[in-house]
């Protein structure tokens, strides 16, 4: 084999470190270039993402806490709202309660009076009614007409007899 003869290998190193010279030259001045800007280029993208992911994750949380900011001012707000309303709806219902309980004693109070009224005007036929009742008996039993003035003093002497032996036992009692 050639290659292993030593007379060409004088040769052989010569070629080796031309080629050599020649591939590191050309490696160095074309290819690493490119290799290296398109590295850098690289490096610098992947710089700018993270930058990038970095301020996103930065408006992110701000924009996280505004939210949460918000959500508790809106809460707060809703339960002031909900507490006004609470307050407002028991003063109208103290109040619709307030005017049931005045139309109610008004009511109690005209009835009380009607009720007074109607038992005076009771009172006050007791007489007339006894009178007329007792000269219907009278009539139908003795067949007589007793005067209705003569019936109404006794009706009335009757009520009052009957009054003060009312108030005398109450008395005693």
């Amino acid at each position: 084999m050639p290659q292993l003869n030593p007379e060409f290998w004088a040769t052989q190193i010569f070629w080796l470190a031309v080629c050599f010279g020649l591939f590191y030259i050309l490696l160095s001045r074309l290819a690493l270039p490119r290799i290296a800007a398109t590295l850098e280029e690289r490096r610098d993208k992947i710089a700018d993402e993270l930058d990038q992911a970095a301020q996103m994750k930065r408006q992110s949380e701000e924009a996280q806490a505004e939210y949460e900011a918000a959500l508790a001012e809106s809460r707060a707000q809703a339960q002031a709202i909900a507490q006004e309303t609470r307050r407002r709806l028991q003063q109208e219902a103290e109040e619709q309660q307030r005017k049931l309980d005045a139309d109610l004693r008004e009511r109690a109070a005209r009835a009380e009076e009607e009720l007074a009224a109607a038992h005076r005007r009771a009172r006050e036929s007791i007489p007339a009614v006894a009178a007329e009742l007792a000269g219907a008996i009278t009539r139908h039993l003795a067949g007589a007409d007793v005067s209705p003035e003569r019936l109404k003093e006794s009706a009335a002497a009757a009520l009052a007899r009957r009054a003060s032996q009312q108030g005398s036992a109450s008395h005693g009692v």
